[in-house]
């Protein structure tokens, strides 16, 4: 008769059978590199859904990140993370597991939360990384215990919480005419050197957000040391987070950071913490998608721009704005490049269509000194109406009236052809335009709060 095995002895057995199991050596499925052109690599003998990382390998020893963009057949379509040198026909591809979030909160149900994850964390605040979650500056390594996929889940729009509650970003013309909502999204729309890296500084440094994330996406190399010190200013980086990718990064480190940005701003978000989200630019987030759509094949669609880049543009703002009732916000600018002023530019056509108003910077008022050069004809903000006092509407409305029947009738005034008393609506302008413009103008070091700003704007109407 046999006895049947204890249970110690059963444990034993299996713990020896654990050990050997971890031992074992799994074999690396690879691929190789059979063609490049341009920025992208195909390979073939390996299969990975699009989305997905991998390794390529040189000789020198060096290895290469990749992400996979598209496929054709059994051919996948590779873009890197650096540059292609070194890489030979026939160079191993080796798929990357991507670390998983060990939160027990967070579900992986979805490929969205199986995608690649970077750091995120209270570690962050004061801190420069660049698109991979590295950091840039030279205080040390950054060790964040939480982790987060990069790929967000599409939020449900009737779970959101309504815009209700003003945001105090210290600019008076915008706090006065094109008021702020927690949770708002803005675009800052304006051509090359007309001041919006200043008017972003100023908001970063005057806001009364808990934080700053700032994404510095495809600008110039120079300009993120000049924005973090000069613009931003330590007192404003103490509280923020600077995620940088510059126009030298190759285009998927590009999407990569701007994307990284927005999953830190939901992180803090989560955490019921008012977060406003600064992104230079939307319009380089963008070219970069097209550079990747054009590289693999995709047909233009729109004055050179493939129908992938206005799909992605949705999808990366319709992330900001507010959490659950009760939680945190996303208040976000994104800047976006009117070349020329060029108001009809596509990606100015489509961000403005699915941002919550827009604010235009004019280069006629910057070569003029007036500065911040915002535009309060072309500009408006659709949440002002749902979290501004009628009183405050009505001042605004009219001093709109003011202006622009003034820049409308400026030739008559300034040749004489205008007789006082023609119009009394004119009349008031042109008594009150000094002043108005006054009140528009504001120093970079100067700042103005909601209540300094409505003050101001109802003195004007009260003399």
């Amino acid at each position: 008769m046999s006895t049947l095995a204890s249970p110690s002895a059963w444990k034993e057995q299996l713990q020896s059978s654990l050990k050997k199991v971890q031992q074992s050596q799994v074999a690396n499925v690879s691929g190789r590199i059979v063609k490049v052109t341009g920025l992208v690599m195909e390979a073939v003998g390996i299969k990975l859904p699009v989305g997905s990382a991998c390794m390529i390998e040189l000789q020198s020893g060096i290895k290469i990140e990749a992400e996979v963009v598209g496929f054709d057949g059994d051919r996948l379509f590779l873009m890197p993370q650096s540059d292609l040198e070194g890489v030979i026909p026939g160079a191993p591809v080796f798929p990357v597991n991507t670390p998983q979030s060990h939160d027990p909160s967070q579900p992986q149900r979805r490929f969205s939360d199986r995608t690649k994850h970077l750091p995120v964390g209270e570690e962050l605040l004061g801190r420069v990384l660049d698109a991979n979650g590295r950091a840039l500056d030279s205080i040390g390594p950054i060790h964040c215990r939480a982790t987060a996929p990069l790929g967000a889940r599409i939020y449900n729009p009737l779970s959101r919480a309504p815009i209700k509650e003003q945001l105090d970003v210290g600019v008076r013309a915008i706090n006065s005419m094109l008021t702020v909502g927690r949770g708002q999204r803005l675009g800052l729309f304006a051509g090359s050197g007309v001041g919006k890296s200043v008017l972003l500084g100023m908001m970063a440094r005057y806001t009364t957000a808990d934080v700053i994330v700032v994404g510095l996406i495809g600008e110039r190399g120079r300009e993120v040391k000049e924005f973090i010190e000069e613009i931003l200013g330590e007192e404003g980086l103490a509280r923020s987070v600077v995620v940088a990718a510059p126009a030298d990064a190759p285009p998927l480190m590009r999407l990569q950071g701007a994307a990284y940005a927005t999953t830190i701003a939901e992180y803090f978000r989560d955490q019921g913490k008012n977060v406003l989200l600064i992104m230079d630019s939307l319009t380089r987030y963008a070219m970069a998608q097209r550079e990747i759509a054009l590289a693999i094949g995709e047909p233009p669609a729109t004055k050179g721009y493939p129908p992938s880049v206005f799909a992605k543009l949705p999808i990366l703002v319709e992330r900001a704005g507010n959490g659950k009732l009760g939680g945190g916000s996303i208040t976000a600018f994104y800047t976006v490049l009117t070349e020329g002023d060029d108001q009809q530019d596509p990606i100015a056509d489509s961000a403005r269509a699915i941002l919550d108003g827009h604010i235009v910077l004019n280069r006629t008022l910057a070569e003029s000194g007036h500065y911040p050069a915002i535009d309060i004809e072309q500009s408006i903000s659709r949440a002002m109406h749902g979290i501004t006092t009628p009183q405050h509407q009505a001042a605004a409305r009219k001093l709109k009236q003011l202006y622009s029947r003034y820049e409308r009738s400026r030739d008559l005034i300034n040749v004489g052809a205008y007789s006082a008393g023609s119009d009394p609506l004119l009349d008031e302008a042109i008594r009150k335009y000094a002043r108005i413009q006054t009140f528009l103008q504001q120093e970079i070091t100067e700042k103005a709060s909601i209540s300094e700003s409505l003050e101001g704007l109802s003195a004007l109407f009260e003399a």
